[in-house]
């Protein structure tokens, strides 16, 4: 019952947000009683906390599973952001910008997290790039991984980017492209051409 009760509670935060779903509505979705929940979590915030890390354990395995079978790292980039895009595809109202307004402490732990995460699998794709001559060979991989993590970070804060003016689709490939520009070689440059002309047919006709 756990298991269910932080499944179906991290359906409806992903799609109503952290501060719109009450203990009542998860009971009511899952069809039990409130008493039931508080059996498994103490209250909202130990709730909210496990489902927080439960989506990014989700996620993070995700891309693991990706990084193992890259071709390469800017395929891999992009597979990423695909992967994520689609687990969070219920996500309409911008739940981080929720957690970080409701749940300060718990927001703080995430980005934490989030950075280890992201941090490591960057620096990995970047010397990727660098040993098969598609990325430049004199960045700073652990200044370019920082860099990149900021830039994912802050293109969804609505407050910078309203959701109105800009899609979120738009905005990850457009900061890929803006990132990957930057540290391509010519070969990497080509590479990134061809698959962004390859990716973009289909949606243009």
């Amino acid at each position: 019952m756990r298991e269910k009760i932080i499944s179906k509670s991290e359906e409806l935060f992903l799609s109503l947000g952290f501060k719109s779903v009450t203990m009542d509505d998860i009971a009511n979705a899952i069809g039990i009683s409130k008493k039931t929940i508080y059996t498994h979590f103490s209250n909202k915030t130990e709730l909210v906390e496990v489902v927080t890390f439960s989506i990014l354990d989700h996620i993070s395995e995700g891309i693991d599973k990706i990084n193992a079978a890259s071709i390469n790292p800017i395929e891999e980039l992009y597979d990423i952001k695909m992967f994520v895009m689609n687990y969070l595809k219920n996500e309409r109202v911008s739940p981080q910008h929720q957690l970080k307004k409701y749940y300060p402490q718990i927001y703080v732990r995430l980005k934490i997290k989030q950075f280890e995460k992201m941090h490591s699998s960057v620096e990995n794709s970047l010397k990727m790039g660098m040993d098969t001559g598609l990325f430049r060979p004199d960045i700073n991989i652990d200044f370019i991984s920082r860099m990149y993590f900021n830039g994912m970070t802050g293109i969804r804060d609505i407050s910078i980017f309203p959701e109105e003016l800009f899609d979120k689709n738009y905005l990850f490939e457009s900061y890929l492209e803006y990132h990957l520009r930057a540290i391509v070689t010519k070969t990497g440059l080509n590479l990134l051409n061809n698959y962004i002309k390859s990716n973009l047919t289909p949606n243009a006709s």
